[in-house]
């Protein structure tokens, strides 16, 4: 699929001004790197802070860091990392692929389900089930994530002793590692479950009042055959655009997952980064999520003109 130039441009100046962002704000956050660096206890003279300071490249002007910042991107060069003291690229990848593990299967059976579940409940006639289906996804979806994981570490791994307390593995094997994901997967799928429960519920009770159900019905056609052949399709369109928008502000979700969970995934990696005023970690992690979330759109603006042809006579 060809973008149109609108289109083209208006990735291009959110990506501008999203780097540019990713720059600044690790740098406005109080602290200084250096001292994190050293400790709070070290002590050292003026000069050696000085000394320190000039190596890590952070007594440079503001501007020259951040010519210096785009020129890196440019060459695809994340940096060095203050406190971890490796590739910033390196320890991205090995983080990454662990986040990865955790939030593709989360996101893609909260999806599936919360849609579905979410359609039945909308189309369907007001019943004890419905309503019982409707009040347990509400109650999910109010509850916070890190509620709801402290809540399935106590009772399944403290209290019942089925699932491990913490990490990925213990062993290696594949079993192994599905059996210490279970819990913070099933945490996070019913947290995306309930966001898409929610928005599908909604957006099927406005379709099916209107004239083309009406019309299906005249054909012949009824029930779930109307929901899932004429109904379903036209309800997504606002799921495509959450998926887009789950796929990067997910990781936030799992900041706290993986810090509960013990987890040693992209969320730990900021949260050490930020404790430590670690700017070229901060900015490769922040930049991998821009690329998400613009990918991710980029994924659902394709969609959505598959999905419905009005968007694509549009552009």
């Amino acid at each position: 699929m060809i973008l149109p130039t609108k289109k083209v441009i208006r990735y291009g100046v959110a990506l501008f001004f999203i780097f540019t962002m990713n720059f600044f704000l690790p740098r406005a956050m109080p602290g200084d790197p250096v001292i994190n660096l050293l400790g709070e206890d070290f002590v050292a003279g003026k000069e050696t802070v000085e000394k320190l300071r000039e190596e890590l490249g952070l007594n440079r002007p503001v501007i020259l860091q951040y010519t210096g910042y785009w020129r890196n991107i440019l060459h695809l060069n994340l940096g060095y990392s203050y406190h971890f003291r490796t590739r910033v690229s390196t320890l991205l990848l090995s983080r990454l692929k662990w986040t990865f593990i955790l939030v593709m299967p989360s996101l893609l059976l909260g999806t599936l389900l919360g849609a579905y579940a979410g359609a039945l409940v909308g189309w369907g006639e007001k019943s004890w089930s419905s309503t019982l289906t409707f009040l347990l996804f509400l109650f999910i979806y109010c509850a916070p994530p890190f509620f709801l994981s402290l809540l399935f570490l106590y009772l399944f791994a403290f209290q019942m002793d089925i699932f491990p307390l913490k990490g990925f593995y213990t062993s290696g094997h594949f079993g192994d590692v599905l059996r210490h994901l279970f819990l913070p997967i099933s945490v996070m799928t019913l947290s995306s479950a309930s966001r898409n429960f929610m928005v599908m519920r909604g957006s099927v009770l406005q379709e099916k009042g209107k004239s083309y159900v009406w019309y299906a019905r005249a054909k012949g056609r009824f029930g779930k055959n109307i929901l899932f052949r004429h109904v379903f399709k036209n309800a997504s369109l606002p799921i495509v655009t959450l998926f887009a928008l789950d796929f990067g502000f997910i990781f936030a979700g799992a900041l706290f997952i993986e810090i509960i969970f013990s987890l040693n995934g992209m969320g730990t990696l900021i949260y050490e980064a930020v404790l430590a005023r670690d700017y070229p970690v901060l900015q490769g992690a922040f930049l991998i999520i821009t690329l998400m979330v613009i990918g991710a759109n980029f994924f659902a603006d394709w969609l959505y003109s598959v999905i419905d042809p009005r968007v694509r006579q549009e552009t």
